[in-house]
């Protein structure tokens, strides 16, 4: 079983992570015409993956009278991705003197590109855990649960991508790294098969936790960028493409149930 586990899991990581990829095809000027769109497209999918998906099942499998813990842990969390941007900025300005101590724009961008690559890691390694729990349960369930986590992780990607591009990330860089991000749901699939029964208590604090960094980088990192244009027809088209960004994942999860 182990080994059918693996297949899908790395299966379903590498095919999502390519089929986003696709937009790395476009040429440069077409690309750089729809980054700003597909950060507010990215902004939608992280707070309709933290607020539709991760946040009701954390509070769904931790069971009734739950919600304080998850609640705990989502703060915990956000203070938690608070004090690790804190540590990236100082980091860099370190290395590299930021004027007047304020990081510049680029350097924000820079940092919310490593958070989300954090923050879609432990999302990955829950995907891994979800999948196998399924193959174990039954190997047709665990096929219809991969196909769910690649139709549901395709625009997530797309989101990462341009989040990554956004923040100084070469094409290479970020389809290097969205794809081993992506790998990471096999770590979280053998972790489950051998240690189901440990891992899954703290599955839904590992949701929350998730949750925590997509509206981090959402709240605290993206929308500010947006605001950057605060022209009418800007602000216009914002708010449709993270409004369709949500209702993406809002109808990807009515497929999956």
């Amino acid at each position: 079983m182990l080994p059918l586990i693996v297949v899908f899991t790395a299966l379903g990581g590498v095919l999502s992570a390519l089929a986003a990829s696709s937009f790395l095809l476009m040429m440069p000027a077409r690309r750089a015409s729809l980054l700003p769109r597909l950060v507010s497209f990215a902004t939608g999918t992280l707070l309709g993956a933290a607020l539709l998906g991760l946040i009701p099942h954390a509070l769904d499998a931790n069971g009734p009278g739950g919600a304080h813990r998850i609640g705990a842990a989502l703060l915990f969390g956000i203070l938690g991705f608070f004090l690790l941007e804190k540590f990236v900025l100082w980091r860099h300005c370190h290395d590299d003197p930021c004027e007047m101590h304020s990081p510049s724009d680029a350097t924000r961008d820079l940092a919310s590109a490593r958070l989300i690559l954090v923050g879609d890691g432990l999302h990955n390694v829950i995907d891994g855990v979800l999948i196998a729990a399924a193959f174990l349960t039954d190997p047709k369930l665990g096929i219809v649960t991969t196909v769910a986590v690649f139709a549901h992780e395709i625009p997530q990607e797309v989101g990462d991508l341009a989040v990554l591009l956004n923040g100084g990330f070469s094409r290479r860089q970020a389809l290097l790294l969205n794809l081993l991000v992506s790998l990471t749901s096999v770590a979280g699939a053998v972790l489950a098969y051998f240690a189901l029964q440990a891992a899954l208590p703290v599955l839904p604090y590992a949701l929350a936790v998730a949750a925590a960094s997509f509206l981090y980088v959402a709240v605290a990192d993206l929308i500010p960028g947006l605001h950057r244009r605060v022209d009418f027809r800007a602000g216009a088209e914002q708010l449709v493409f993270i409004v369709a960004g949500v209702a993406v994942v809002w109808l990807t999860h009515q497929q999956m149930h």
